[in-house]
């Protein structure tokens, strides 16, 4: 057995174990998550939980340092997220060993993530590379100018019978089948669907998360119409807190999101190890679909 994959290490005098995210209290998950200033709520973490797998690092009174989880999607592709290590933990090169412990969890499979500025040089360590980066928009949401849908399209409430043509959609855009959690995005979030020609060509859901709302996922095949589809929760949470993560730098989404209120705060980084994640730039298809905002940089 390896050290990044010991079944404990010690942490200063004491004794750090490894658990199932499971069995862990959701108050505990939720203060080590307020200690390194993330926004996730007690709500979040637990629907996290119930779509994902993970791991913590306990010591032997109790207290909670680090977490790592995944969200495997068919048996060949996984995504990393919610891996945060407190001060003390990074401080005594724990970090590896708890990424080691949940490595050997997706073992076999592509991964990708979103890597924070802190966490990169960690990710690097363990043979992921750079795709991307995301751009984390947040702040406090400004009505929208009225803006004309693109020729031929309509928009309406998603309905839960369009699960099925979202899905063959987002897998498209994702390049693995995420039904299982649009399904459960479905029934915690509002969603808008673009059609035309009788046919889902773009749509975007937005629930409650962190300090407001977020915006994600939203899939569609040129920015005009993945501007329909934000529009209209931009116009509904006006005046609220209001968060996209996009991969869109420039260009006329972009700016859309700079007319709502929503500034880049932060940037992350999309990694892989394995097979690439996302497409090779200059080869997506002009009508093929993409992802305009992610489910947030902490699922993908």
């Amino acid at each position: 057995m390896s050290a990044l994959t010991s079944e404990s290490r010690f942490v200063d005098s004491f004794e750090t174990r490894i658990a199932d995210i499971d069995s862990v209290d959701i108050d505990k998950l939720h203060a080590l998550s307020m200690s390194v200033a993330w926004p996730h709520r007690r709500e979040d973490w637990q629907f996290l939980r119930d779509f994902g797998q993970g791991i913590a690092a306990i010591d032997e009174i109790g207290r909670i340092f680090g977490s790592a989880m995944w969200f495997p999607y068919g048996g060949r592709f996984a995504t990393i997220g919610m891996v945060i290590t407190s001060p003390r933990l990074q401080a005594n090169g724990a970090g590896q060993w708890l990424m080691g412990h949940a490595l050997d969890q997706v073992a076999g499979r592509n991964l990708g993530l979103n890597a924070t500025r802190a966490a990169r040089r960690l990710y690097m360590s363990l043979n992921f590379v750079r795709e991307a980066s995301v751009f984390q928009c947040h702040g406090e949401a400004i009505l929208p100018p009225d803006v004309e849908l693109p020729p031929g399209a309509a928009i309406r409430a998603v309905e839960a019978d369009d699960l099925e043509a979202i899905a063959a959609l987002d897998s498209l855009a994702f390049g693995a089948d995420r039904t299982l959690l649009l399904a459960r995005l479905l029934a915690n979030s509002k969603g808008v669907v673009l059609i035309r020609a009788g046919r889902i060509e773009a749509f975007s859901l937005c629930r409650r998360f962190g300090r407001g709302h977020v915006i994600g996922p939203v899939v569609a095949s040129n920015d005009a119409d993945a501007i329909a589809v934000v529009h209209p929760h931009a116009v509904e949470h006006a005046g609220g807190f209001l968060r996209l993560d996009t991969r869109e730098k420039g260009g006329t989404f972009a700016d859309f999101l700079s007319r709502c209120g929503l500034p880049i705060y932060d940037i992350v980084t999309t990694m892989s190890r394995g097979e690439p994640w996302l497409p090779v730039p200059g080869r997506r298809g002009m009508h093929e679909p993409k992802t305009y905002a992610l489910v947030s940089h902490t699922l993908g």
